[in-house]
C-alpha cells in the first residue's frame, strides 16, 4: 500500500507537466524496490485556492504525502523517501530554481488495524487471479 498523494498549487500546472511528475515519482517508487508494484498509487490534486507563504501570486508548492503499510523500519522508509524526494527534485527542478516554490514529502505509516482494503489487482499481478 504505498500511496503517494501530490497536492499542488494551481500555478504549478502552468509551469510543469503534472502527468510527467506523476510518472517520474511512480518510476522512483518502482525502482527503489521497497514497495509491491500492485500496491503503488500516485495521485495528484490541484489546490485551486491556496495562499503560499507571503501570498505572492507567483508562489507555488507541491506537498507529497506517502502513505505506507506498517512493518518497515525507519531506515528502510528513509531510503524510499530519499529516492522519491530525489525524483521529485529532478522533476520539479525548474520551480525549485526559483525563490517562489516549496516542495515537501511526508511519510505516514498506516495502522493495519485501522485500514480496510479489497484489492484484486494484487492477485492479478501475482498470477493468482481467478481463471488463470
Amino acid at each position: 500500500m504505498p500511496h503517494l498523494k501530490i497536492e499542488y498549487s494551481a500555478g504549478l500546472a502552468e509551469r510543469v507537466d503534472i502527468s510527467a511528475v506523476c510518472h517520474a515519482l511512480h518510476a522512483a517508487m518502482v525502482e527503489c524496490g521497497l514497495f509491491p508494484v500492485a500496491g503503488i498509487r500516485v495521485r495528484a490534486f490541484r489546490a485551486d485556492h491556496a495562499i503560499v507563504a507571503d501570498g505572492l501570486p507567483e508562489n507555488d508548492f507541491a506537498a507529497l504525502t506517502l502513505s505506507v503499510g506498517a512493518g518497515r523500519d525507519t531506515a528502510t522508509l528513509r531510503a524510499g523517501g530519499d529516492a522519491i524526494f530525489a525524483a521529485a527534485q529532478t522533476a520539479l527542478a525548474g520551480p525549485l530554481a526559483t525563490e517562489h516554490f516549496a516542495l515537501s514529502l511526508e511519510i505516514r505509516v498506516i495502522d493495519p488495524e485501522l485500514s480496510w482494503k479489497q484489492t484484486p489487482i494484487h492477485a492479478r499481478l501475482s498470477g493468482q487471479a481467478k481463471g488463470k
